[in-house]
């Protein structure tokens, strides 16, 4: 609590038979009303009168009906009159007892500069204490937090950072932006383009103009030179952009005036000085730190420059233009925008070239592909610089970050007949590698990889040989493991013709990549000939790629421990080699390491931020989105899983990433089992194994395999399912992949379980336990231990003879009552809400609880007894009472009941308010 409101509340307790009075200045919009209001609000002027005089009105100043201590509140004092003025000035000479006055005004709307009361001081007396506060902008933590209140989590933390900037923090700005994006769609998140698009607020429009009309036409270039400029910049700048439209002015009708340019240099020119004098003093330029000058609010500019005529604004940015050029180091990509708003056309597309350049050296290539994009974009580009431009945005958008326009742009460069077919089959290679990598377009993407190598095999081999080495990467559906490697086999070929080391890099990666995705133990080796030392950075990124495809392989492959060193090792070298695009799927890997590892504690939320953070670029993203489905499904949020696996933002089962539809397709396999839609987790299944199939990459079946088994012999497909477990047992023929091996012994018990072998089912599904054990996925090894006791106590008759072959001896049954004990609370710790449920009702099944307790149900009172508290989880999850009863084996009444009395005890009105008790 700051000095001068601990000082007010003391005053308004009567602790003291002094006053006290508060000046709070703060520019328009900043706040003061409301902090005014949060003043007659504290507990202490509850209890006392609290009198609020808005100054400027012509009223008189109000009088208070008791002798108690009294909180006064003056607002807008800036606008008061003389005799508004005169009455609260004799106020404050003989204040009464206990007075909290807290006078509120504009510093740059006072007559007198620094005098809120006017001349002469104020003789105030020796009892009153004088404080001042000043109401500051808000912070850009502030504006999250409006942000948040106004749009929950729709807005992107980019979006916030545009709204700290352009608002400049001024509260009543950011509310003012804030309800224009409220109104837009609700369904999508806020970016910072749309607070771009939000335009400018009417009371900012109306105050700026408003104040600019208030100077004389001679003053107003110096506002109009700030507004073009739009940043804060030295005085010397400032009036030099000025003075070349110091000949222009506007009279206070709107009406054009022309005046003798200033004489002497804009530096030393006095008339300019007095202008930017005048324009401070009118609250329309602020003095920011390091004696530079701006606007007193950055999106104020827009507003302005929206006013100015056309001649007049080009005059400006030339200006700008001339003045800037001469900053050391040159800021290319401001120039860029005043020299085209000039109109010099290639003085604009040379900046765009340095700017481009300079982004890209420093690792900025989003910077360059916006710039690059929106150049090639507008109209009236010459032909030889979108041909010189193109393969510049091309070659720098592989290695960045998605965006639809850049694809939409070489789109249409591609098919441009004007341009030399090299140059289009260069620039549909990169093309390609967007539509596969970033956007996620593979079937379209594989289309131009197969054009570009064709294009460009004879003339340039070089690049012949990347398109080829990218068709050789087998995550892309629709072309089997034996296409895939009679690519690479044709890239190893091209890149020995075009005697090019770099790309020769790049398919030796490849090819690395192609045999780590396999499990060919061979891959290991391939990884350790990776140039990562090596001294050109074009050959340590493609090292870095390789890494990273190599750690999100080995994740895939159950080398968790391997994956993570590479990962990170590939994200280091990834920094290094300045490669966006591969440190992101590189984050994106490490999120699924963490799933499969256990380290689900915070996972959820840091998926939902990866996903904000990548939502354009949905190939990027998808690992996230997987995570954050599955980690919905152990949960029991059966509706959030389907939103995050098959949501309108989810890759399709057609063009995503083969190992990623493969544990979705098992995902939406086991939710179907889970909720005994046995034909739909069939059909699911079916239609999975049948691209997997296509594909030939056997190892990436490990996370649907044993649902997809499962699903086909409840089906009562029992041959069928014998046909899936056969051909991955022949597909992991020489494979080295844990998760693969251990699905396999997982499949094959599921298997015998369902077709009424328990017994026989055990021992596999503990050999599965024992591989994802030494593979450290908790998750799994949990899932196949509950089985392994499930069937083993099912084998028992809970304690009694065995119902087949296999034989067991009278530990049997302790010992999987204690594996299914063991599996509750690793379910529970790792937060996977509706496995612990199921394996505690398993438990209860079979091994009723052995405490005596009196006859009768036990009274809990208001507490939840711990069967409701189970349900009310579940329920809080999403589950229906069917969902909850399959899971407990209890009877949809009995759940209904234990719903009631949860939601009951706990006061909520409804089931989803349960959520509020467990998140």
């Amino acid at each position: 609590m700051p000095a001068w409101e601990r000082r007010l509340r003391g005053t308004l307790r009567a602790e003291t038979a002094g006053s006290v009075l508060v000046s709070v200045s703060g520019a328009a919009g900043t706040g003061k009303s409301h902090l005014a209001q949060s003043l007659a609000a504290l507990p202490e002027a509850t209890r006392c009168e609290v009198l609020l005089w808005e100054c400027g009105e012509g009223a008189p100043l109000p009088r208070a009906e008791g002798d108690g201590p009294l909180l006064l509140l003056v607002e807008d004092l800036h606008r008061a009159s003389a005799s508004e003025l005169g009455e609260l000035r004799r106020l404050l000479v003989r204040p009464r007892p206990a007075l909290a006055a807290v006078l509120l005004y504009r510093p740059e709307e006072l007559p007198l500069a620094g005098m809120p009361l006017g001349t002469p001081p104020v003789r105030y007396p020796r009892d009153l204490i004088v404080l001042e506060h000043q109401v500051k902008p808000w912070t850009a933590e502030q504006v999250r937090g409006a942000a948040d209140a106004a749009l929950g989590d729709r807005c992107t933390p980019e979006a916030v950072a545009r709204l700290h900037e352009r608002s400049g923090g001024v509260a009543q700005v950011v509310v003012d932006l804030l309800a224009v994006l409220r109104d837009r769609d609700v369904r999508r998140r806020c970016r910072a383009a749309d607070v771009d698009a939000a335009g400018v607020p009417v009371r900012l429009t109306e105050l700026t103009l408003s104040r600019a009309a208030s100077l004389t036409p001679a003053q107003r270039p110096v506002v109009w030179a700030a507004a073009v400029l739009d940043e804060p910049v030295a005085r010397e700048e400032l009036l030099a952009v000025a003075w070349g439209a110091a000949a222009c002015g506007r009279s206070r009708d709107g009406a054009l005036e022309h005046g003798p340019v200033p004489a002497g240099k804009p530096a030393q020119n006095p008339a300019l000085d007095d202008a930017l004098i005048a324009a401070l003093e009118a609250g329309l330029i602020t003095e920011h730190p390091g004696h530079q000058y701006g606007l007193f609010v950055p999106l104020a500019a827009q507003a302005v420059r929206r006013m100015l005529p056309g001649p007049v604004r080009q005059k400006l940015h030339a200006g700008a233009a001339d003045v800037l050029v001469r900053r050391r180091p040159v800021p290319w990509a401001t120039l860029v925008r005043h020299r085209r708003e000039a109109g010099r056309t290639q003085a604009w597309l040379r900046a765009v070239e340095q700017a481009a350049a300079l982004a890209t050296a420093t690792g900025d290539h989003q910077a360059a592909i916006q710039l690059l994009e929106q150049t090639l974009a507008s109209p009236g580009v010459p032909q030889h610089a979108r041909a010189a431009l193109a393969p510049r945005l091309a070659d720098i958008a592989v290695n960045g970050l998605r965006s639809d326009q850049t694809v939409e742009v070489l789109s249409q460069i591609v098919e441009d007949e004007s341009l030399p077919a090299l140059l289009r089959g260069e620039i549909r290679l990169d093309l390609g590698l967007l539509l596969c990598n970033q956007v996620g377009m593979g079937g379209t993407g594989w289309t131009e990889l197969e054009r570009a190598a064709t294009e460009l095999r004879t003339e340039r081999p070089a690049l012949s040989a990347r398109a080829m080495s990218a068709l050789a990467m087998p995550y892309w559906p629709g072309s089997s493991i034996d296409a895939h490697r009679a690519w690479l086999k044709d890239a190893q070929a091209a890149a020995d013709d075009s005697g090019d080391e770099v790309v020769r890099t790049a398919v030796q990666v490849n090819r690395c990549g192609l045999a780590m995705s396999c499990g060919e133990p061979t891959a290991w080796d391939l990884l350790k000939s990776l140039p990562i030392d090596h001294p050109d950075p074009a050959i340590r990124l493609h090292a870095a790629r390789g890494m990273c495809n190599a750690a999100d392989s080995a994740i895939w492959l159950g080398h968790l421990e391997r994956a993570e060193d590479l990962l990170r090792d590939g994200l280091e070298l990834s920094a290094r080699s300045g490669a966006p695009y591969t440190k992101h799927t590189a984050l994106g890997a490490t999120l699924l390491l963490e799933w499969f590892t256990g380290r689900w504690a915070g996972l959820a939320e840091r998926c939902e931020e990866f996903v904000a953070t990548t939502a354009e670029m949905p190939v990027i993203s998808a690992d996230a989105r997987v995570v954050r489905g599955l980690l919905a499904l152990a949960q029991g949020a059966w509706s959030a899983a389907l939103s995050w696996l098959t949501g309108p933002d989810a890759p399709s089962a057609e063009h995503a990433a083969a190992p990623h539809a493969a544990a979705v397709s098992g995902a939406l396999v086991r939710l179907a089992l889970a909720r005994q839609d046995v034909s739909a987790a069939a059909e699911q299944a079916r239609s999975a194994w049948a691209r997997t199939a296509v594909k030939g990459v056997w190892v990436w079946a490990a996370e649907l395999a044993p649902w997809a088994v499962e699903a086909m012999a409840r089906a009562g497909e029992s041959t069928a399912a014998r046909t899936m477990i056969e051909e991955l047992a022949t597909g992991l023929t020489g494979a080295d992949s844990p998760s693969a091996t251990a699905a396999l012994s997982w499949s094959r018990a599921v298997l015998a379980e369902v077709v009424g072998l328990p017994g026989d089912a055990v021992p596999l599904y503990r050999e599965a336990a024992e591989v994802f054990g030494h593979a450290t996925r908790p998750y799994a090894r949990s899932l196949v231990t509950e089985a392994a006791a499930r069937c083993a106590l099912q084998a028992a008759g809970a304690g009694g003879p065995m119902v087949d072959r296999q034989g067991t001896d009278p530990a049997e049954s302790a010992r999987a009552a204690d594996e299914l004990a063991l599996c509750v609370s690793e379910f529970t710790g790792l937060g996977a809400v509706w496995d612990a449920a199921r394996a505690r009702a398993e438990l209860r099944r079979h091994q009723p609880s052995k405490e005596g307790r009196p006859p009768g149900r036990p009274a809990y009172g208001t507490q939840l007894s711990p069967r409701e508290r189970e349900v009310a989880e579940l329920a809080a999850a999403g589950l229906t009472n069917r969902e909850i009863a399959v899971t407990l084996h209890l009877s949809p009444r009995t759940v209904e009941q234990h719903v009631a009395r949860a939601m009951r005890k706990l006061g909520t009105p409804s089931r989803q308010d349960l959520a509020a008790h467990w998140g």
